[in-house]
């Protein structure tokens, strides 16, 4: 399976201004990101960012960049701008890999790639949940599956509701019962892709504030690569940034 991966970076950022640049082991927290998509036997990883000092540093590394506009709405944009200008076919598979992720497992981007086939325009992960207040978490979003492994419907709510055991208690997760967390890691076909920002926003995605749910929406399917554990957190705070420079430093 050949696929691409394409790492949208912002330098702008609420809660971690710089984070692509951030230092872990003397290499920008998005170069480090890029070595981790070498990692999992892409064709080509491209970084794409509206910013000179995110392009420079990778250029300083080796790693191929191509600038953005700045008005993009989504990472998801951003990326199919990237996509356009790399004469793709069609049938290209694009991984979307967010420029926050440097201890992202590179077995993940393949596995997910592997997904995208006729009829099955865009992939992404989740993992089984065994923590309660994970499960009752709205922060932590939530898919149930179809019998093939595609999505029927993500959410911040519990899904699917254990309602008999609920009823008699929620202080413990009910035997059997493992509920799927959603992770946002994403591939694409690049035709999806282009379509992709075409597509209205949906009631759905507005309500939940999850923009994946456009995709089911308008019909098209999501399948769903499970991994038995929770992959590494990324990077939104100073204190993620403490704990992977840390990793860096061993």
């Amino acid at each position: 399976m050949s696929f691409t991966v394409i790492i949208p970076a912002r330098l702008a950022s609420t809660r971690l201004p710089n984070k692509p640049l951030a230092d872990l082991g003397g290499k920008p927290m998005v170069v480090r990101v890029a070595e981790r998509a070498q990692a999992s036997g892409a064709a080509r990883i491209v970084v794409a960012t509206d910013h000179a000092d995110i392009e420079q540093a990778c250029r300083a590394h080796g790693i191929e960049v191509c600038m953005t506009r700045a008005d993009h709405p989504s990472g998801t944009d951003r990326i199919a701008e990237v996509a356009r200008t790399l004469a793709l076919a069609d049938d290209e598979v694009i991984v979307n890999l967010q420029g926050d992720e440097p201890l992202i497992d590179p077995q993940l981007l393949s596995a997910t790639a592997a997904l995208i086939a006729d009829g099955v325009p865009m992939a992404t992960v989740a993992h089984p949940l065994a923590s309660v207040d994970d499960v009752f978490n709205p922060n932590v979003v939530k898919v149930v599956l179809d019998k093939h492994g595609r999505a029927l419907y993500f959410s911040r709510a519990t899904i699917p509701w254990a309602r008999d055991a609920f009823a008699q208690s929620k202080d413990q997760l009910p035997a059997g019962y493992r509920p799927l967390r959603h992770i946002g890691l994403y591939a694409y076909s690049h035709a999806f892709l282009q379509t992709y920002p075409t597509l209205e926003a949906a009631p759905l995605e507005t309500i939940e504030a999850l923009e994946q749910l456009r995709v089911l929406w308008h019909g098209y399917p999501i399948a769903v690569h499970i991994t038995s554990t929770a992959p590494v957190a990324g990077v939104d705070t100073e204190e993620d940034l403490r704990r992977v420079r840390t990793h860096y430093q061993t």
